[in-house]
């Protein structure tokens, strides 16, 4: 692997109904698609800087998330989810792995229920997007971003922001990322059908779960693992709402694991 191999490289695609998305690529090899959550790209970004020595990274925006644009007839995670499955057949994706965060993990299952054929496995990360009786998902909109991390890490003082740093272009992206989240997630964050259509799932799915998060706790995450045709579900312990984040290599390394499992490939 060549220094240029790992240089950020940045894509505007245009997909069917000319929808404009933005796809930063790096490394080479085998094909991990990373789609973030509600807090945006670069939340993923430590996580694809690992991984691209060894495969070939891809990290879409979700059009109207860090300032991008979103068309007013592109507004749930059905159209991401087909956006998605027509990205993997544009780019002639093969044997990928999709790795998805909290609205990301959703958006991955519902690309996998369109179309696995390019697909190889699932790895979701602390996901929002079905029901589990009893486990409701944590309504985050009325709180503050003190109150949301309280809640998103197992220790919130490790990620504190700094009010000085946040200039008017990122207090209005950070805006734009809430709000596109609700476009998509809706009120709920969930699709009330959703777990019942996860066994038509193909491929297999890695849970990994931070033991404390306090959006969708533990049980919550084993409900949706159990979701799936092929599932495994790993608990990390000192880690909330973003493992990737607070226990970031158990995190790459149960990926690493998963992507070399004879399960995993097609």
């Amino acid at each position: 692997m060549t220094q240029n191999d790992l240089t950020l490289r940045t894509h505007e695609l245009t997909l069917n109904g000319g929808l404009q998305l933005r796809v930063d690529e790096q490394g080479s090899g085998r094909p991990i698609v990373l789609l973030h959550g509600g807090a945006g790209p670069r939340s993923l970004a430590g996580l694809a800087a690992a991984l691209a020595p060894e495969a070939r990274v891809l990290v879409p925006t979700h059009p109207g998330f860090g300032g991008t644009s979103r068309p007013e007839w592109f507004d749930s995670v059905a159209d991401l989810g087909l956006a998605y499955a027509e990205l993997l057949e544009r780019l002639e994706l093969r044997d990928a792995i999709l790795i998805g965060q909290s609205l990301g993990g959703w958006v991955a299952a519902e690309t996998a229920l369109r179309d696995a054929s390019r697909l190889s496995g699932l790895v979701l990360m602390n996901a929002v997007g079905v029901h589990v009786d009893g486990h409701p998902i944590t309504n985050v909109n009325a709180l503050s971003p003190a109150e949301l991390s309280a809640l998103a890490y197992y220790d919130p003082a490790r990620f504190r922001i700094d009010p000085a740093t946040l200039t008017p272009e990122l207090l209005a992206i950070i805006a734009g990322n809430r709000a596109t989240l609700n476009v998509y997630g809706g009120p709920n964050q969930y699709d009330p059908k959703l777990l019942r259509r996860l066994a038509r799932v193909r491929v297999p799915a890695l849970m990994i779960w931070g033991e404390n998060d306090g959006v969708v706790d533990v049980a919550y995450g084993r409900g949706f693992a159990a979701g799936f045709a092929q599932s495994r579900f790993e608990l990390l312990e000192k880690a909330g709402h973003f493992p990737n984040l607070e226990q970031p290599e158990r995190t790459l390394s149960l990926i690493r694991e998963f992507a070399k499992a004879p399960s995993a490939a097609k």
